[in-house]
């Protein structure tokens, strides 16, 4: 059985089909990261075609396995040891169906999932909110290679923090502490480990896509910039975006004219100044 990046990378399968997927990062209780993806096959255009009728649901459910049992990732030489990392044993793949009376997942569940994982953030691991290094130097502890940061002090901690003293739970804090450990050795300086502590390691944003999988990203944020600035505008009583109408002010009214009452006093300074330096400057050429 060919695995979805094989049948991809063949030229047939990229004629015939598109893959798209979402993707959600889960944080559990215990610290690690779940990663929830929807997959789905799509015709050559996009979403907006069928794929042929051998790329069903069932292809996927045979492809997944093998495709995440390759996945081979080794760590950095180090003294530590070198380690490959793999995922886990927990693999639980289910068809999403249009009706909810099938076998399966419908798409009014994976909508609520999502929605779930979306406002669950690292707090559910009993960690802190917000990073633990340095803003100066990165939690690096130095400038440059011979400089110490003058803000930390060489330690890579934000001022006057401790990782002791964190409000966290003692399993947080050694999943923290052991990010900063592996963050301040150099065959891992690469990771960033230490300005995500307290993301207990994960710097990966916790929702990505592929583009065709739907509408973009940034399109949505423009449409919710565009809907908040529409309420503040109808809030102060301005016309609505695109409004033919012209507002015309026809009364105006005397802000001010001069210097303020403190504007006003360093000015007169300054004039003196500049007087008594000419008149220094008189004598001196007089005499």
């Amino acid at each position: 059985m060919a695995t979805i990046g094989e049948c991809i990378r063949s030229v047939p399968f990229g004629k015939e089909v598109r893959v798209s997927f979402a993707k959600v990062a889960e944080y559990q209780r215990r610290g690690l990261v779940y990663f929830h993806a929807v997959i789905r096959l799509d015709g050559p255009a996009g979403a907006h075609e069928p794929p042929p009728p051998w790329a069903d649901h069932g292809l996927l459910v045979r492809a997944v396995p093998p495709a995440v049992a390759r996945v081979r990732l080794t760590s950095p030489d180090s003294n530590l040891g070198r380690w490959e990392l793999t995922w886990g044993d927990q693999l639980d793949i289910r068809p999403i169906l249009l009706d909810p009376r099938a076998e399966g997942v419908s798409e009014r569940a994976v909508g609520g999932y999502i929605a779930k994982y979306a406002t669950k953030g690292a707090e559910a691991s009993g960690t802190v909110d917000h990073r633990v290094s340095c803003p100066a130097c990165g939690g690096r502890g130095r400038t440059t290679l011979t400089a110490t940061c003058g803000r930390c002090h060489g330690t890579g901690l934000k001022a006057g923090l401790h990782l002791d003293a964190l409000s966290v739970t003692d399993h947080a804090r050694r999943m923290i502490r052991t990010c900063w450990d592996l963050g301040g050795r150099p065959e891992f300086a690469a990771l960033r480990l230490r300005p995500w502590a307290h993301m207990l390691g994960f710097r990966g944003h916790f929702s990505s896509k592929s583009r065709a999988y739907s509408l973009k990203l940034g399109d949505l944020r423009g449409a919710r910039a565009q809907h908040r600035a529409s309420e503040a505008r109808e809030c102060h009583g301005l016309p609505a975006f695109g409004d033919a109408t012209t507002l015309v002010l026809g009364h105006w009214r005397l802000a001010g004219i001069g210097h303020t009452p403190g504007e006003a006093i360093m000015a007169e300074h300054i004039r003196q100044r500049v007087q008594t330096a000419r008149a220094i400057r008189a004598e001196r050429e007089g005499g």
